[in-house]
């Protein structure tokens, strides 16, 4: 099992910026494949990036393309979200999870630990 502690959340404008961090606590950290999640209010939680255990390839949803960077440092027990050109829509509670295995998938269910979440929200 992997504690995992998201911060880096606030109230940014529109085209602004913002770096989350997940901070993981457990053996297993480096070995698993790391994700963020957001959940707007109202809405499903959604898949936003995940990053496999070496870093070496990511996957992102259509709506951070382009914007947002999945990164980690196994050495640290760190992984980050830098969101750029952040938009409306962009406002959620985003949490940080950890995979069961090496897979990169966007489905919750391959997620077995999160975080409690931090709360960004993007103002026009």
């Amino acid at each position: 099992q992997v504690q995992l502690v998201e911060s880096g959340g606030g109230l940014v404008q529109a085209g602004g910026s913002l770096r989350l961090s997940c901070a993981a606590s457990g053996r297993t950290f480096s070995s698993r494949t790391m994700a963020w999640f957001r959940q707007a209010p109202g809405k499903e939680r959604e898949f936003v990036a995940t990053i496999s255990w070496s870093g070496g390839s990511t996957y992102y949803a259509d709506s951070g393309k382009g914007r947002f960077t999945i990164s980690r440092d196994n050495a640290k027990n760190l992984v980050y979200l830098q969101m750029n050109s952040l938009k409306p829509e962009d406002t959620a509670v985003y949490y940080c999870a950890a995979g069961r295995g090496s897979g990169l998938l966007p489905y919750r269910t391959y997620y077995d630990d999160w975080g409690q979440g931090t709360q960004v929200t993007v103002s026009s």
